[in-house]
Order: C-alpha cells, then sequence, then structure tokens
C-alpha cells in the first residue's frame, strides 16, 4: 500500500515506532540543511513543535504532511517501509 498525504490515517500513525519517525524527520531536516527554525517559519508550527516530533513525544499526520511539504520530500520518507 501507498502512503501519501491524504491517505494516513490517525490510525496507521499510532501504530508506527516513534522513534523511528522522529530520527527519519531529523534526518529529513538536517538534509536539507534547515535549523530547527527554519523549519518552523516554512511549515508553520511552532519551534517547540518541531522539537517535540523530532524527540518522539508528539506527533500527529498532520503535522507530518506539513513537514513533509516545507522539506520537499514525500511523506511516505518518514515512514516505516512495512507501512509504504
Amino acid at each position: 500500500m501507498s502512503i501519501s498525504p491524504t491517505n494516513i490515517s490517525d490510525n496507521q500513525a499510532s501504530l508506527m515506532s516513534q522513534g523511528d519517525i522522529a530520527a527519519r524527520v531529523k534526518a529529513a531536516r538536517e538534509a536539507v540543511g534547515y535549523s530547527i527554525e527554519d523549519l518552523a517559519v516554512t511549515c508553520g508550527l511552532a519551534n517547540i513543535e518541531i522539537s517535540d516530533i523530532e524527540s518522539g513525544r508528539d506527533f500527529t499526520p498532520a503535522k507530518l504532511k506539513r513537514i513533509a511539504g516545507a522539506l520537499q520530500v514525500p511523506l511516505s520518507d518518514f515512514l516505516p517501509t512495512d507501512m509504504q
């Protein structure tokens, strides 16, 4: 199954490892050369929201979609391969 920003659900997100997602979001941000502040401005989230996502404390499908769009990567880059 292909995961896209339009078909990820809250149930699917709850099954994902928060640590895996956190590491993938951070790696994608760093690959683009963005600081947390840069990403926050670009995607419209607060710095603390980005920090919480990258530490695995909090994420929602909506926030992941915004981050993926800001980094110009597919949402599937953040998801474990068994979810794709």
